[in-house]
């Protein structure tokens, strides 16, 4: 075409770089435009129009501004369709200020007429953001102005309402567009409020929304059905999510990779590994591939089962139908590997990770750690902990606490106490669970003195002990004899509505009979401990 004397007709071009564009081949557009350009051709709105739309999708926004430039240098007219266009393309990017500055402008300097687009990819962009009020707003400016709002105005800010859990302003402008505006809701908006509701676990509401799809004769589609599948299995209702799955397959919905996925989430999470495999299996059978989502989760739950060999197998399995295992996948191996104490297989799986380009992040590392202080490995935690240098991971009080921890667990209190103290040289604020391994730490080593001076620093610190920081106190002060603060704490507890636990009650009882403790304390312990304990028959006895 470019070769032929004279040029076609721009109209022809257009056609091409239309083609192109509805291909998603969207770099090869701008490229065509560009030689549209440069060999003469007289580019109409429609071609810059194409080549603005193709820079939005590619996430260049400002090349977009650019050619809305070259508009207005060429005195090429821009339709609505070319601002609604670059205004999609800031929402996108994310660039919000930016869309609500260029949208306020475009009604300022009339340089178009909004549309109802207009009106909506600004609503979508403000609710992105959860900025419902301002979007709210501006679905009664549409009004004002002679723009009527239509569904997908509506659809957007209930979805965002129900994202945020505000069920009930979501359910009154629901009303509010049935029963004002005449506007006829779609299956995209009972979806929203499906979603909205299983997440409440409001589900009486949920089969009221079915039952009203059927009477407005809006037939739920795979999406609708899948909402309804994910909420149940993450409520560990993977049986009904079962029978949702069949009434699904009935009304003639063919299940998909989401459905799957989200039952055999919802079986791992509950350990029903036998069950999980299956549906599995039975996805594989009708020709639905798994993607690493998938293996992620059955790796999960056979790792939390310990269940290793067959968590590696299917490791292997997916590397074999050369899907990339991510980081996830990784760090999940790691973890069982560790937690089953094959610490060589773990470190030989994260030099594998490495090799395959894949960037360990804070957590594999905190993985290792922990992995490596459980299985009494302190040293290696500690090389590798060094070798990190001045990075992230040795400014994470989680990280700290895991080797306090392992140290404490190992018997090497004087490493330990060193980390706590080069964790305050760095300015890192402990937080409970720090203090707590600290002071359980302190205790075994019979320092009780040392164990209440960090228990009273905890307040001042702007991090008040919890339940699990007077029961570690109250041991140490049990087990080493130091019985003269007890009924301070036991009183302390008594005023946070804080409770016993088995472990600490025995200890309270043993030292009452050996006359440790005085019998007058008996009154205030029996208010401490609770009732599942009371009630249980080991407690009777």
């Amino acid at each position: 075409m470019s070769h032929r004397k004279p040029l076609p007709s721009v109209v022809y071009f257009n056609q091409l770089l239309n083609s192109v564009t509805k291909m998603k081949h969207f770099s090869h557009s701008i490229h065509l435009f560009n030689h549209m350009c440069a060999i003469g051709l007289p580019v109409n709105e429609y071609t810059v129009s194409i080549s603005i739309k193709c820079c939005c999708h590619l996430r260049r926004t400002n090349d977009g501004f650019a050619l809305l430039g070259l508009c207005f240098r060429r005195g090429i007219v821009p339709n609505v369709c070319t601002f609604n266009t670059l205004l999609d393309g800031l929402v996108l990017e994310d660039k919000i200020l930016e869309a609500e500055t260029f949208f306020k402008k475009l009604i300022k300097h009339k340089l178009c007429e909004p549309n109802v687009v207009t009106y909506n990819t600004m609503i979508k962009g403000l609710c992105k953001f959860s900025n419902n009020v301002t979007a709210l707003s501006l679905l009664r400016l549409m009004d004002q102005k002679g723009c009527k709002p239509d569904v997908v105005s509506y659809s957007t800010i209930i979805d965002s309402l129900c994202k945020d859990q505000m069920i009930d302003g979501a359910f009154k402008l629901f009303k509010e567009m049935i029963f004002q505006k005449h506007i006829t809701p779609d299956v995209i908006t009972y979806n929203t409020l499906i979603s909205g509701l299983s997440k409440l676990s409001r589900w009486d509401d949920v089969y009221q929304m079915l039952k009203e799809m059927e009477d407005y004769s809006i037939s739920p589609d795979v999406q609708t059905y899948n909402i309804f599948v994910d909420a149940l299995c993450k409520e560990g209702k993977a049986k009904d999510a079962e029978d949702v799955i069949s009434i699904m397959v009935k009304k003639g919905k063919v299940p998909d990779i989401v459905t799957y996925n989200s039952l055999i989430d919802g079986y791992c999470l509950r350990g029903e590994m036998t069950k999980a495999k299956t549906v599995f299996d039975a996805m594989v059978s009708k020709g639905i591939v798994p993607h690493v989502f998938t293996y992620n989760s059955m790796l999960n739950g056979y790792c939390k089962k310990s269940m290793i060999d067959e968590a590696l197998d299917m490791f292997t399995e997916m590397t074999r139908n050369d899907l990339k295992p991510n980081v996830v996948t990784y760090n999940t191996m790691i973890q069982g590997l560790f937690k089953v104490g094959r610490c060589g297989a773990a470190r030989m799986l994260f030099d594998e990770m490495r090799a395959q380009g894949l960037v360990p992040d804070e957590l594999t590392y905190g993985i290792i750690l922990e992995g490596l202080c459980n299985n009494h490995l302190l040293e290696d935690a500690i090389s590798l902990f060094n070798i990190m240098g001045n990075s992230k991971l040795n400014s994470n009080i989680v990280v700290y606490t895991t080797l306090i921890d392992g140290a404490s667990k190992c018997q090497k209190f004087n490493i330990a106490r060193d980390l706590f103290q080069d964790m305050m040289v760095k300015g890192l604020q402990p937080d409970v669970r720090t203090y707590n391994v600290m002071i359980g730490c302190f205790c075994r080593e019979g320092l009780c003195g040392d164990a209440k001076q960090l228990f009273l620093k905890m307040d001042e610190n702007g991090c008040p002990p919890d339940n699990v920081t007077y029961r570690l106190l109250l041991q140490g002060y049990l087990n080493n004899q130091h019985c003269d603060d007890v009924k301070v704490l036991l009183t302390e507890m008594d005023g946070r509505g804080y409770s016993l636990d088995v472990s600490t009650l025995s200890l309270l009882i043993d030292s009452i009979a050996d006359g440790s403790l005085n019998t007058n304390l008996s009154k205030l312990i029996g208010k401490l401990v609770p009732k599942e304990l009371m009630d249980s028959p080991s407690f009777a006895t």
